[in-house]
């Protein structure tokens, strides 16, 4: 596809870049050397220049090697955002380890299946953690950070950043390009997770497209980052870890969003850029309607990982006078893809640009044919953010990854001035009658209504149909709406076969930890239902 993309980018904005020869760890080498006595982290009381922090990196490195981590092994990384997790994920990438990002809310049936597939020689995680790791008689070493009984095998995380030798690290030949530094398990909102394996080269690369997009925004140093996106999911791990070390940034850790805290570090630390999900910008939202809140230092946001409803964007930015960025990407993708410029023409509803030495086209999902502007299609990417592949899972990283493309399973269109929108998903679309329907399309027409707050739709088995659009809704409070009403109001703005034919008004939608609409669970929950009244 032609990349009519450029003629909006933002100015100074290269179409290209050349991502450098760096491992993930020179990044905190680098910012040492050139600010280290810039404040890297605050954790509730503790705070650590960059000077200090790669001195804490380099002693805990060393107390990984003498527990025999070498390059290329694998180290299960479960612990909660704080200066912990930042000391451990650069210990483990300047001895060449591969970072296995673990969900600290995982349950043994899930740390069963990520440590089956990965491997790890080592777990690193919190105290609470020990019961589940253990049922899942993994032979790794255990390094817990909290109080408890050490068992053989087992250590204290503490102990080894105090016990390690800053000047007794072995030497690591990182080749960024083939050598992985991080496993990064997909979702898993549509099936069994999979761990993508992201390269330094990946994650070198995507930070510095970020920057070469966003240089009129954000600056090297002078940022104070609010990293409440959870780090072991990868939009914190990119956008907070490696984007806020590589720009010499303040990071602020969040062990968990509350607002009423996030409002709290907001005021007294006033960050300047903030990374987020749809569900705390509505958190937000909701606090300043019984609340006196200054947000105004945070000049640049952005929000990943859900449809963010365009009433919402509107009033977060008149609340905090910032810019938010809606953007794309995906586990596989490092994972930025596309971005809406903070500053130039940005399109609400819209994914954004591709990012600098990012290829796009939208293809048919039968026949694989490029499309044209305004088709839909699935949308495939190829840049220097691609993973490798899938670990140890060889038939999938195929079918996914074709020469360079990967196909993202994700329905969207580009129109003329090359900004792109997300349809659908290949996998949630549902053929209703014939008819072709994707969700989020549905979704984005619904969410105009004043009275919804939240709302998912999607497909469930009909006699009749074959597949029926089922909507799931939250009502804003103190808003009241009956079913016949709302389909009135649907059918005025979308053909008839689009508008859900079973409404449900719940009090709330299952999800993610970082906001990812789990759309099987209510599938299965409509699934259940049905059969139980067949059987009645």
């Amino acid at each position: 596809m032609e990349r009519i993309w450029l003629e909006n980018y933002p100015e100074n904005a290269p179409a290209d870049i050349e991502v450098p020869n760096l491992s993930v760890y020179d990044f905190l080498e680098r910012t040492a050397d050139d600010y280290g006595d810039v404040l890297a982290v605050i954790d509730g009381e503790l705070s650590y220049t960059y000077e200090e922090l790669r001195d804490e990196v380099r002693r805990f490195a060393s107390s990984l090697s003498g527990l025999g981590l070498r390059k290329g092994d694998r180290v299960a990384l479960m612990l909660p955002n704080g200066v912990e997790y930042i000391v451990s994920y650069f210990a483990i990438q300047r001895l060449g380890g591969i970072v296995v990002q673990v969900n600290p809310m995982y349950q043994a049936g899930e740390l069963e299946h990520i440590f089956r597939q990965t491997e790890p020689l080592i777990f690193i995680g919190e105290a609470k953690q020990k019961e589940k790791v253990q049922s899942v008689k993994s032979p790794a070493f255990g390094i817990y950070h909290g109080h408890l009984q050490l068992d053989e095998n087992e250590y204290d995380l503490h102990d080894l950043f105090d016990q390690g030798n800053s000047g007794s690290i072995p030497e690591t030949v990182i080749d960024p390009g083939n050598d992985p530094a991080l496993i990064q398990f997909t979702g898993g909102t549509t099936g069994s997770p999979k761990g993508a394996v992201l390269s330094h080269y990946n994650l070198v690369g995507n930070v510095y497209q970020t920057f070469a997009f966003t240089s009129d925004t954000l600056q090297r140093p002078g940022e104070i980052f609010l990293g409440a996106a959870p780090f072991y999911h990868v939009l914190g791990m990119s956008s907070v870890i490696n984007q806020g070390v590589f720009a010499a940034a303040t990071i602020i850790c969040m062990k968990k969003w509350t607002v009423e805290e996030g409002v709290d570090i907001i005021e007294r630390y006033r960050p300047t850029y903030f990374p987020a999900v749809p569900t705390m910008y509505i958190g937000l939202l909701r606090y300043a309607e019984d609340h006196p809140i200054s947000l105004d230092s945070i000049k640049a946001m952005t929000s990943g990982s859900a449809p963010l409803p365009v009433e919402v964007m509107r009033k977060v930015e008149a609340l905090t006078g910032g810019v938010i960025s809606e953007a794309y990407g995906l586990s596989e993708t490092s994972p930025t893809t596309h971005r809406n410029p903070f500053k130039g023409k940005r399109k609400t509803g819209s994914i954004g640009l591709p990012l600098p030495s990012t290829e796009c086209k939208i293809v048919d999902i039968e026949s694989g044919d490029p499309l044209s502007v305004g088709e839909s299609g699935e949308l495939w990417i190829k840049g220097p953010q691609v993973m490798l592949g899938y670990w140890g899972l060889k038939e999938e990283t195929d079918e996914q990854l074709q020469d360079g493309w990967f196909a993202t399973g994700d329905i969207a269109e580009v129109d003329s001035e090359g900004y792109f929108y997300i349809v659908g998903r290949k996998k949630e679309m549902v053929i209703g009658s014939g008819f072709n329907i994707y969700p989020n399309e549905v979704e984005g027409i619904m969410y105009e209504h004043p009275s919804i707050e939240e709302l998912v739709v999607y497909g469930v088995p009909d006699p009749y149909r074959g597949e029926t659009l089922k909507a799931s809704i939250v009502l804003k409070d103190r808003e009241t709406l009956s079913e016949a009403e709302l389909i009135a109001w649907c059918k005025k703005r979308m053909a008839s076969y689009k508008v859900p034919k079973i409404i449900e008004f719940r009090d709330s939608i299952p999800k993610t930890s970082v906001g990812k609409i789990l759309r099987r669970e209510l599938v299965k929950e409509t699934m259940d239902h049905m059969e139980k009244e067949r059987s009645q």
